[in-house]
């Protein structure tokens, strides 16, 4: 598994590098950062540390701090570096507009965001709290994107667009889920535990509400300004305020 984990991470980052690379040789110009971006690291896991720290630090000082940190998550949790790679593919694969890896890499806030979140939920669990709600307020800041460290996302998400995303504490997101501009997702309660499921393969339109102590089955579609505090069964459509559920397999009663 391991093996097949590195060759899997190897293959992606030669792609990442022979783009690169033809861009590069087509505008010389536009080359010069790529260089800086991509080709001047070794892998995947060099490129994506330095990629959080420049996008997140507003000086010298502030990206090197962001950049070790982000590469000593990496380092100590492999698994987080196969995640990055399966959230690019997903943007490929789901965005029509996008023909190749390094567009999303280099210039998705979306995707920068999801890789700073996973590098802030792996200093939470590590007894660095503070170290982890400081990225969480850069990348909100910067980004325009809030994901709490406590949340817990999947691999192969795709933050489409980005701006306004917010997803509260405890709030658990399966893998493959798509998620547009100005969502938020958490508790309607102090009680931390009470937040919102989200099942695998779901997609969540923009401007969406998710609140409360509730399950969003796989592969359920929550519509664009939907407001959901009910459970919404898999594989059935949930729109409007207050969600109602059309589209599903089988009857179901309303969110």
């Amino acid at each position: 598994m391991a093996e097949a984990a590195f060759m899997a991470s190897e293959t992606l980052w030669q792609e990442i590098r022979g783009e690169a690379q033809r861009a590069a040789a087509a505008d010389p110009v536009f080359g010069k950062a790529l260089a800086g971006a991509v080709l001047v690291h070794d892998d995947f896991t060099a490129a994506l540390a330095d990629l959080i720290g420049r996008r997140l630090g507003g000086s010298a000082a502030e990206r090197e701090r962001f950049t070790a940190v982000s590469r000593d998550a990496f380092r100590g949790q492999p698994d987080l570096v196969q995640a990055a790679g399966r959230d690019l593919r997903a943007v490929v694969l789901r965005d029509p507009a996008v023909a190749g890896l390094l567009p999303p890499l280099l210039h998705f806030k979306g995707y920068v965001a999801l890789q700073a979140w996973r590098v802030s939920h792996w200093l939470w669990h590590h007894d660095q709290r503070d170290a982890a709600l400081l990225l969480q307020n850069e990348a909100s800041n910067v980004l325009q994107v809030s994901i709490h460290p406590a949340a817990s996302l999947g691999s192969s998400v795709y933050l489409d667009h980005a701006t306004g995303i917010v997803i509260g504490a405890n709030v658990v997101i399966g893998d493959e889920v798509t998620i547009l501009q100005n969502v938020s997702i958490g508790r309607s309660s102090q009680l931390p535990a009470r937040s919102p499921r989200v099942g695998r393969g779901v997609f969540i339109g923009s401007g969406a509400t998710i609140f409360g102590d509730i399950s969003v089955g796989d592969f359920a579609k929550i519509g664009a300004g939907t407001v959901v505090t009910g459970d919404v069964p898999a594989g059935c459509t949930a729109i409007g305020n207050p969600a109602r559920l059309t589209n599903c397999p089988k009857p179901a009663s309303a969110a």
